[in-house]
């Protein structure tokens, strides 16, 4: 007879809870990677998108190849199994779900019904608990598809056809999916998008008003504030750090512009901006919050430094470059910064070693080559770096092994790869790394099946068993 903590320890796990004792444990890979569905059969594949972890069970989308692409779940390697959870448009083409969020324990989604055209939808994993939310004009949610949870509702934009492009709440029912914010009273709207939830628990997002667009700041309710404009231009990237929010302002020329507000006007303020429209040059992009601190990449090809790793701590003078890691215009380009531990993670190509993993502190002195995964001048290439329970999951590619998932421990030696799924010099091509429950989930091609759903039993080390 199973005892009750095994009996507690068995429900958890399909629960996807992360520890039952309350104390932080050591987890691990507890087999090999596994082909969750052959979706597709085929060398198509059904190319899983937008995975996303919820109650107990996977989200995402895929395209059978009888369906159309529709909304599926997984509940990995220990669980019931793979489904298609609701077909929403019968027949071939799909409702093309997206935008997928996850609030409580049932799923947000946008998708088209053939009907309707695209509007919100909801789901509790079940087909019969996928519903239609809204029944506004055709497409008038696919400008801005930007979708949070925000104190246990679902906030969203959206245009009825009177107000323009406003702010929205749902709370999963057609009757409690309503307007909240007419913020630039209307048919004109102010089209907020990349909503984002601040230090100090406010919703807050970019929006136009009269030419301007600014960040605004909402307590999920009428009367969101403005706290800083600019002529028109973009709003993008927005990035908790601590108690404050960074985020760029693109006006309308060759500038991105970073930010940062604490929630007030006076502490909404611009601290550097970058020319991203020459030829070797970038805004700021991959914003990172790191020991307090925003690291992001950023510079231009007419710098003496080029772009390179950039950090800020919110203030003018403390936003500068963190190291030259290829001296001279051209860079080093960091891409997939990630944190692991107390280490931050990216890739670089410093011009001697190619494009290869590289790890920081946040200091100059400690920011230095992690391992060279392909020695010498050719790049091993890593990509899709995430961080998942103190182990660095990503994707590298070596002559005769092809592009394959690897894993890190933080250390050189822990540094190795996962598996081969697509033997030989084929490459898997994996990607989307996610934890759901007790699996890190991703997507891969091992050359017989297409790019289907794949899943890793990764759990505490005590509980492989």
């Amino acid at each position: 007879m199973m005892s009750l903590g095994a009996c507690l320890s068995l429900a958890l796990a399909v629960l996807g809870v992360e520890s039952w004792s309350g104390e932080p444990r050591n987890w691990k890979s507890c087999g090999p990677p596994v082909l969750m569905k052959d979706i597709a059969p085929g060398a198509t594949g059904s190319e899983p998108r937008e995975l996303v972890h919820g109650n107990g069970v996977l989200f995402f989308t895929a395209d059978d190849g009888a369906h159309g692409r529709e909304l599926w779940k997984s509940s990995g390697t220990g669980g019931a199994g793979t489904f298609l959870v609701a077909d929403v448009r019968p027949g071939p083409l799909g409702s093309e779900p997206h935008a997928l969020t996850v609030v409580g324990d049932r799923v947000f989604f946008i998708a088209d019904d053939g009907v309707d055209g695209q509007q919100l939808w909801v789901s509790d994993g079940t087909a019969r608990g996928t519903r239609q939310l809204t029944r506004l004009h055709p497409d008038l949610l696919g400008i801005y598809p930007s979708l949070i949870d925000y104190r246990g509702a679902l906030y969203f934009s959206a245009n009825d056809g009177e107000h323009g492009f406003e702010l929205w709440r749902s709370d999963g029912t057609p009757e409690g999916t309503v307007l909240v914010d007419d913020v630039y009273p209307g048919s004109n709207g102010s089209y907020p998008r990349a909503l984002a939830i601040g230090g100090d628990g406010a919703l807050y997002f970019g929006a136009t008003f009269e030419d301007f667009v600014s960040i605004y700041r909402s307590e999920g309710t009428p009367g969101a504030v403005p706290l800083g404009g600019q002529s028109i231009g973009h709003y993008l990237l927005p990035t908790r750090v601590g108690d404050l929010l960074y985020f760029r302002l693109d006006p309308d020329g060759p500038v991105g512009v970073l930010w940062r507000t604490d929630g007030t006007l006076a502490g909404t303020v611009e601290l550097t901006g970058f020319d991203h429209e020459m030829a070797g040059s970038s805004p700021p992009e991959e914003l990172t919050g790191f020991k307090g601190k925003l690291y992001f990449r950023a510079g231009a090809d007419r710098s003496p430094t080029g772009v390179e790793l950039w950090r800020s701590d919110g203030t003018r003078e403390g936003t500068h470059l963190v190291k030259d890691l290829r001296p001279g215009a051209g860079g080093s380009w960091p891409d997939w910064l990630e944190v692991l531990d107390d280490r931050l993670f990216f890739t670089a190509d410093d011009g001697v070693h190619g494009r290869e993993l590289w790890r920081s502190d946040g200091t100059a002195s400690g920011t230095r080559l992690f391992k060279d995964l392909l020695p010498g001048p050719l790049s091993a290439l890593p990509e899709e770096l995430r961080a998942i329970q103190g182990t660095l999951f990503f994707s590298a590619e070596l002559p005769g092994q092809g592009r394959e998932p690897w894993v890190s421990d933080g250390t050189p030696g822990g540094t190795v790869p996962l598996a081969d799924l697509a033997p030989g010099a084929a490459s898997s091509n994996p990607r989307s790394f996610l934890r759901s429950g007790w699996d890190v989930f991703f997507v891969a091609d091992d050359g017989a099946h297409g790019p289907e759903l794949w899943a890793l039993p990764f759990r505490p080390g005590d509980a492989c068993d």
